[in-house]
């Protein structure tokens, strides 16, 4: 294996972490422990320009895309060439359409090396939700059923926020929810209610974002075989993993492709979960 890439690359490195949502309690001991870096994060860093949960300032471009920004703009921020950024999204589950998920990324981005790294969590523990409620009684409902105050709420004139609409984030009791929605149901006679997805207001967000990046500091220490660059992670699913009923091919994966970020090389990992037939409940001949 090549040694262009050294074993201890982010040992000692201060690094910046773009959030200004407390991220660092989820983000910062992982990978201070495990790779050794000093986690800085910067002082009036406004990560909302990139896009709100709350639709009021839309997101630039998909997740990846925000995440990178967040990075690019901390490093000028800090003259720092180590930088991490986390995004998240929710809404239906990509293999289970009728449950909701929270997926999360983080990113590393290093100037020094030319490497962008990406670590990803999708989990169904979430308390993502919203509710248009006409009375007190059916706020208070809804904010018990999300885990309030734990969890907290934000409260809306409408479900599409307009630039005009009235938007209250970041309610964590319940004197305060009384008061908000109260207030709302005199002026609009009802109200929409919202989970903060914010990651100070959501402990159960938080703990997949710690996910995310235990997944990137796993990535991270797969190498590639060839140039030993770090992130020699899947990036390919093959399907055509056979029905153990009839043999048929099936959308189960068969087959893992690992590939390089840097020097391209490839390899391909037939039955990497030990799996080499599929249950028949996913065969399209056995059952249609």
């Amino acid at each position: 294996m090549d040694s262009s890439f050294p074993q201890d690359l982010f040992c000692d490195r201060e690094s910046v972490l773009a959030t200004m949502h407390q991220k660092e309690q989820a983000i910062a001991p992982i990978l201070e422990q495990q790779l050794g870096v000093k986690v800085v994060v910067p002082q009036g860093f406004n990560t909302d320009e990139f896009g709100t949960f709350t639709r009021d300032i839309k997101r630039a471009g998909d997740q990846q895309n925000a995440a990178r920004l967040k990075v690019e703009k901390a490093m000028a921020l800090t003259g720092l060439t180590l930088a991490f950024a986390s995004e998240g999204s929710f809404g239906p589950h990509p293999a289970i359409p009728f449950v909701a998920c929270d997926c999360e990324i983080v990113l590393l981005s290093d100037r020094t090396h030319d490497l962008e790294i990406v670590g990803q969590a999708i989990s169904t523990e979430t308390n993502y939700s919203h509710k248009s409620i006409q009375s007190l009684e059916a706020a208070l409902t809804f904010a018990q059923q999300i885990g309030f105050p734990t969890h907290g709420l934000v409260a809306l004139s409408e479900a599409q926020p307009t630039p005009s609409s009235h938007l209250v984030k970041g309610i964590t009791d319940e004197a305060q929810l009384i008061e908000t929605v109260t207030w709302f149901l005199k002026k609009f006679d009802q109200a929409h209610l919202e989970t903060d997805m914010r990651a100070m207001y959501n402990p159960t967000r938080m703990k997949v974002i710690a996910q995310a990046t235990e997944d990137l500091v796993y990535k991270i220490s797969q190498r590639c075989p060839q140039c030993g660059c770090p992130g020699f992670a899947p990036a390919e699913r093959k399907p055509g993993l056979p029905c153990g009923l009839c043999g048929s091919p099936t959308n189960s994966t068969l087959a893992v492709v690992h590939r390089c970020i840097k020097c391209d090389f490839s390899n391909v990992t037939y039955f990497q979960d030990g799996q080499e037939f599929a249950d028949p409940t996913y065969c399209f001949f056995c059952n249609p």
